[in-house]
């Protein structure tokens, strides 16, 4: 068996399990599934202002990953689903990215493995605007959103050359989806030391783990098509991407441990898993996120946002 069917047969049947609109829900049972998820229902009291907060910074992450997948396997974005993401606090500024993005899939299981993600991303859109609005806090606006102009800058700082389309193909697709699938695990593992409330804590162990699915199955993918013929130049690929945001990420203190992984290691076996010692996934603050979404350490706004987070947190 080849290493494309390999790759088949593991992700077999994604495309027709669950159809892209059932999976992504409506609005209505995205507010029924938020109340009783944070238990609503038995406690109508407002979560803390950090909780809030910490759930509303999670919602501008998510607006950019349903974006980047909603428009690469539909041509079309969020507000195109029906979410009303100018209502709420902050500004809009729309999505900034080439005519006509839509993917041609060559893999019809790659296909279906995208749009599940899709699906997912634009589900915890809905999810967490419903979240707040059900404990009478305003969900952000989706901010001025960037996948044109930010690519070419990480292409340019990564030495790849001075442009980047990841809509141009599958392969660029699924290493576009690798610069933010780990940082939005990092992210909820961070945010969790914020969260008081045990059952916003609950919903927010249950996002991460979906992005941990998904960072996961975007690593494994990519590890098994840089083993095929003409792949190679994906393990380089990847590692650049991984070093650039390893330089975005440094701590308080000053020091910048090598907390970013590729997918390979220095003795050329997989890396799957990014984890520290203890076989834990690594964290990062509110402020390491924002360096790397906005492309400059300390920075208050850039690359994936031009005008910055709507309501952002840095802790």
């Amino acid at each position: 068996m080849n290493n494309e069917n390999i790759i088949t047969e593991a992700l077999s049947g994604i495309h027709n399990r669950r159809s892209f609109l059932r999976r992504a829900g409506g609005g209505a049972a995205a507010l029924m599934g938020a109340s009783a998820i944070l238990g609503l229902r038995e406690a109508n009291a407002a979560p803390t202002a950090t909780d809030a907060a910490v759930l509303n910074f999670a919602l501008n992450l998510e607006y950019l990953e349903a974006e980047y997948y909603l428009r690469g396997v539909t041509g079309a974005g969020v507000r195109d689903q029906g979410v009303l993401i100018n209502s709420g606090i902050g500004t809009g500024g729309g999505v900034i990215i080439k005519d006509n993005p839509q993917v041609t899939f060559t893999n019809s299981v790659l296909q279906g493995y995208a749009e599940e993600i899709a699906a997912d991303e634009l589900a915890h859109v809905k999810f967490l605007r419903a979240a707040l609005e059900s404990y009478g806090v305003r969900p952000v606006r989706e901010p001025q959103i960037d996948l044109l102009n930010s690519f070419n800058t990480l292409a340019q700082a990564a030495g790849l050359g001075p442009t980047f389309d990841p809509f141009a193909n599958q392969v660029n697709f699924l290493l576009g989806a690798f610069i933010f699938e780990d940082v939005g695990v990092t992210a909820y593992k961070g945010a969790a030391a914020l969260l008081s409330d045990k059952n916003v804590l609950t919903a927010a162990a249950g996002l991460l783990a979906v992005e941990a699915y998904h960072s996961g199955s975007i690593r494994t993918t990519l590890y098994g098509l840089s083993t095929q013929s003409g792949g190679g130049s994906i393990i380089s690929t990847v590692q650049a991407i991984s070093d650039v945001r390893d330089s975005l990420d440094p701590l308080p203190n000053g020091s910048n441990p090598d907390t970013d992984r590729g997918i390979q290691d220095s003795d050329g076996n997989p890396d799957i898993v990014p984890t520290d010692a203890n076989g834990l996934a690594f964290s990062r603050t509110t402020r390491q996120v924002l360096n790397i979404v906005y492309g400059q350490v300390n920075a208050t706004r850039g690359l994936f946002f031009p005008n910055g987070f709507n309501g952002a947190i840095t802790r």
